[in-house]
C-alpha cells in the first residue's frame, strides 16, 4: 500500500508513457495489409497476408526474453530505470520502421530490417507490461488498487486506439496509391516524434514506496528457478487469464480492420471506423470496471468477462457475416470491446497480486509473456489459416472461445487479494 500519496502528474505520467510504448508496438498489426503488399510481395495476396502477419508474430519470440530480463532489472534497479529503457529500445526499433525502403527498392534487405525492428520492439514490450503495471498497482492507496491497475489497460486502449485514428485518417485522406507511396509510413513517423516524450515523461517518475521498502529490508532476489518453484501456481493461473485477454485483444482489436477487408470486403477506411467507436468504449470502461473489482473482488469480474467471451463472439460475428455493412461492424466492436472493457478492468491488478513485491515485475514478465507470445503474437496468423482450413469466416470465434476455457480456469485458481489492506 502507498501511505503517501502519489502526485496525480505521476500517474497520468506513467499511462502516457504506457500508452506511447503501445502505440509504437500495434500500429504495424493494424497496417498489416499494406506492409504485406510493400515488403512481402509474392504472387499470391495471401501468401504475403501470411509472411506480414508471421513478421507481426515473429517479435513476440523476444517478449519472453525481454520481459524475464527487463523483469528482473526491474526488480533490482527499480521500476523508474526499467520503464526508461523500454522506450528507449522502442524508439529505436520503430525508426527503423519509419524510413525502412520497401521492397521493390532494396529486394530482401527490406523485409530483413522489419524483421529486425519486430525483434527489438519484441524485447522492449516484454519488459513493459510488467515494470508498468507494478508500478501503477504499488502506487495505489488502499481500496483501489483494481483502479489504478486498470489504467495500465487504459494504455494500451489509447495505444490502440491511436494507431486505429491514424489508419482511419491515412485511408480515409489519401488515395491508395498514395498509400502505398508514404501515407503508411505516417503513423510510425509520429510514433518516432512522441518517443522522446516518452523518455522525459519516464524520466520524471518516483521510485514507489513499495519497492524501496523492498528493497531497504533486503529481501532475497530469487532466479527463475525458485521463482517456479515457491510460485508455479500463480504463475499458472495468470497465464490462463492472460490467454483469454490475449486473444481476445489481437483479435477483436487488432486483427479486425484486416478481417473486415479480406474476408468481408468492407473498405480498410471504414473498418477503422468501426474500430474507433470500439476502443472509445473500451478506453472509457475499463476504468469503471477495475473500480468495480476494488468492491466485488477481482474474481467475480473477470468470471464475468470470461463467460460473455465464450457466449458473444459467435452470434455476433454470424449476424454480421449474414449482412456485412459498417454499422453492423461497428456494432459489435462496441459490444465486444466493452466484454474486453470487464476484462481488462481488474486483470493487471490481479495478476500483480499473485506476486510479491520483490520478484513482482519477473512473475508478471514470465506469466504474461509467454501466454502472449504463444497465443496472441501469432493470433492473426492463426485465425487467417483457421478460415483458410475450415473453409469459414466464423473460425475467429472459435479461438476466443477457446481462450474463454482458458480463461476461467485462470480466474478460479487466482487468490483473490482485493480485500488486504496491504500489497505485500
Amino acid at each position: 500500500m502507498q501511505t503517501t500519496p502519489v502526485p496525480t502528474r505521476q500517474i497520468v505520467a506513467a499511462v502516457i508513457g504506457n500508452a506511447l510504448e503501445w502505440y509504437d508496438f500495434v500500429v504495424y498489426g493494424f497496417l498489416t495489409v499494406i506492409i504485406s503488399r510493400l515488403f512481402f510481395p509474392t504472387d499470391s495476396e495471401y501468401a504475403s497476408l501470411l509472411l506480414a502477419m508471421a513478421t507481426f508474430g515473429v517479435g513476440f519470440f523476444m517478449r519472453p526474453v525481454g520481459g524475464i530480463l527487463i523483469g528482473m532489472y526491474a526488480d533490482r534497479r527499480g521500476r523508474k530505470a526499467a520503464l526508461q529503457l523500454i522506450i528507449l529500445l522502442m524508439t529505436v526499433s520503430i525508426a527503423m520502421i519509419a524510413v525502412a525502403p520497401p521492397y521493390a527498392a532494396i529486394g530482401a534487405a527490406a523485409p530483413a530490417l522489419i524483421v529486425i525492428a519486430r525483434l527489438l520492439q519484441g524485447v522492449a514490450t516484454g519488459g513493459e507490461f510488467a515494470s508498468a503495471t507494478s508500478f501503477l498497482v504499488e502506487s495505489a492507496p488502499a481500496g483501489k488498487r483494481g483502479f489504478y491497475g486498470s489504467l495500465q489497460m487504459v494504455g494500451q486502449s489509447l495505444a490502440a486506439l491511436t494507431g486505429a485514428g491514424m489508419g482511419m485518417l491515412i485511408t480515409q485522406g489519401l488515395t491508395p496509391e498514395q498509400v502505398d507511396s508514404w501515407g503508411w509510413r505516417v503513423p510510425f513517423i509520429f510514433g518516432l516524434l512522441i518517443g522522446p516524450v516518452g523518455l522525459y515523461i519516464r524520466r520524471h517518475l518516483n521510485e514507489t514506496e513499495a519497492f524501496i521498502e523492498a528493497s531497504a529490508s533486503q529481501v532475497e532476489r530469487l532466479g527463475l528457478r525458485q521463482l517456479w518453484r515457491g510460485h508455479k501456481h500463480s504463475v499458472m493461473a495468470c497465464f490462463g487469464l492472460v490467454v483469454a485477454g490475449t486473444i481476445m485483444y489481437y483479435v477483436v482489436l487488432i486483427y479486425m480492420p484486416t478481417y473486415a477487408k479480406t474476408q468481408l470486403q468492407i473498405p480498410l477506411g471504414d473498418a477503422f471506423i468501426a474500430q474507433v467507436a470500439g476502443l472509445i468504449c473500451l478506453t472509457l470502461m475499463t476504468p469503471v470496471f477495475g473500480g468495480l473489482s476494488d468492491r466485488l473482488g477481482r474474481r467475480p469480474v473477470l468470471m464475468v468477462a470470461m463467460l460473455s467471451y465464450l457466449i458473444l463472439p459467435y452470434p455476433l460475428l454470424g449476424w454480421l457475416l449474414t449482412e456485412p455493412s459498417l454499422m453492423r461492424l461497428a456494432v459489435m466492436q462496441v459490444v465486444l470491446c466493452t466484454v474486453v472493457a470487464i476484462s481488462f478492468g481488474p486483470l493487471s491488478t490481479a495478476l500483480a497480486e499473485q506476486f510479491p513485491v520483490h520478484m513482482r515485475s519477473t512473475g508478471l514478465a514470465l506469466a504474461y509473456n509467454f501466454a502472449v507470445m504463444l497465443f496472441g503474437g501469432f493470433a492473426q496468423l492463426i485465425v487467417t489459416w483457421l478460415i483458410r482450413e475450415t473453409g469459414t469466416p466464423l473460425a475467429p470465434a472459435f479461438y476466443v472461445m477457446f481462450g474463454a476455457c482458458a480463461g476461467m480456469t485462470g480466474a478460479w485458481f487466482t487468490v483473490d487479494r482485493y480485500r488486504d489492506e496491504v500489497l505485500h
